[in-house]
């Protein structure tokens, strides 16, 4: 399968299931039934309403590829609906007192809905309770900010991370033949993606006491930095005479890090991760090398921005709210079956590209320059 059928694939089975309003989305209690509300044009998405607003999108963190190729695809679908006045981003730069100095200052220049990122979790709670209050529509996403919906905050757009660390952790169970050793590699402290993912494998590896968790758990901190982590890989060599898999929310940090295994004279092991192109292609250099290592990933969600962006435009805006919130987890690549793809480098792309992201590959070029 083309690189470009992949993009086309999973942006038909995902995007299409969640993100569109009308007929395909489910609610979180298997209803179906979505908000009521009018779009601005019936040529337009219907999450559109008819109010004019200003919009802002605060980042904990913008300054890696993921954040990048995320950020773009929220532009992309707030560029769709022209009852969006102004749009304003801001970079918490993973300074948790900038983060919340962003959303307040959103809030004071009357931002009328603000999507955020909350990297740093409950932290950041207090500055959305605040913008909620000023009646501001507030939707975090992706990382979980505690507090309660409808209280704190308007909506929080979630994915279910325990789903993607019991698909990574079936994945092991036969990948490594029920035995052996893996090292997990998550984000920033205590931040809910990594603790999930953990908490989704151990509730498949429970059942599995012959492969067991090195290093420190629930996960190594990396803080999704690439230089970080190459730190953090280069220790756990020299500590751990036996890694025979790797798990990580974050596969094109970990792909930079393959130079440690060769300086360490360690074959990689197997990796259970979200896609990447860089790491996609290091696969594919590694199998013309005869040295290729099992690979399995799962979608990198770049396009939940978009969910994010319509939540927010909907409730702001008076448009029709999408009826599910969450944001599926889906496999990606299998290098073991091929299935749903096999492991697919895509040369036209930058190695820092994301071939499971729904940006065409002009503007995904565009967004990581």
């Amino acid at each position: 399968m083309s690189p470009s059928s992949v993009r086309r694939t999973l942006l038909s089975c995902a995007i299409a299931a969640t993100l569109v309003t009308g007929g395909c989305a489910v609610g979180e209690d298997g209803s179906g039934s979505g908000q009521a509300g009018k779009p601005a044009s019936a040529n337009g998405p219907s999450w559109c309403g008819s109010k004019q607003v200003s919009l802002g999108l605060a980042d904990g963190f913008g300054d890696n590829n993921w954040r990048k190729v995320t950020t773009a695809e929220a532009k992309a679908e707030v560029a769709q609906c022209p009852s969006v006045s102004s749009f304003t981003y801001t970079d918490g730069q993973g300074n948790t007192q900038k983060a919340i100095s962003d959303i307040q200052g959103l809030v004071a220049k009357g931002t009328q809905a603000i999507v955020v990122f909350p990297d740093a979790g409950q932290a950041v709670l207090p500055a959305l309770r605040s913008a909620h209050k000023a009646g501001v529509v507030t939707v975090p996403y992706r990382v979980n900010p505690g507090g309660t919906p409808g209280q704190d905050y308007d909506t929080f757009v979630s994915t279910n991370f325990e789903q993607a660390g019991v698909l990574w952790a079936n994945w092991l169970v036969k990948a490594l033949n029920g035995k052996g050793k893996v090292l997990n590699l998550g984000g920033p402290p205590a931040n809910s993606q990594s603790l999930d993912e953990y908490k989704g494998m151990e509730s498949v590896l429970k059942d599995h006491p012959d492969i067991q968790f090195v290093g420190t758990t629930p996960y190594e901190v990396t803080n999704w930095d690439a230089a970080q982590t190459q730190k953090v890989i280069t220790a756990a060599l020299a500590k751990n005479p036996e890694i025979d898999a790797i798990t990580t929310d974050f596969g094109a940090a970990l792909a930079s890090s393959f130079s440690a295994f060769a300086q360490a004279g360690r074959k990689i092991p197997a990796i259970a991760t979200e896609d990447a192109n860089q790491l996609a292609c290091n696969w594919q250099q590694q199998k013309d090398a005869g040295s290729a290592f099992p690979l399995f990933t799962v979608s990198s969600q770049n396009a939940m921005s978009r969910l994010a962006i319509q939540v927010a435009v909907a409730k702001a805006t008076g448009g029709v709210v999408p009826q599910s919130t969450v944001y599926p987890q889906s496999p990606f690549e299998d290098s073991i079956t091929g299935q749903p793809h096999p492991v697919t480098c895509d040369k036209e792309l930058p190695s820092d590209a994301f071939v499971s992201s729904s940006l065409s590959k002009t503007d995904q070029i565009a967004a990581l320059k």
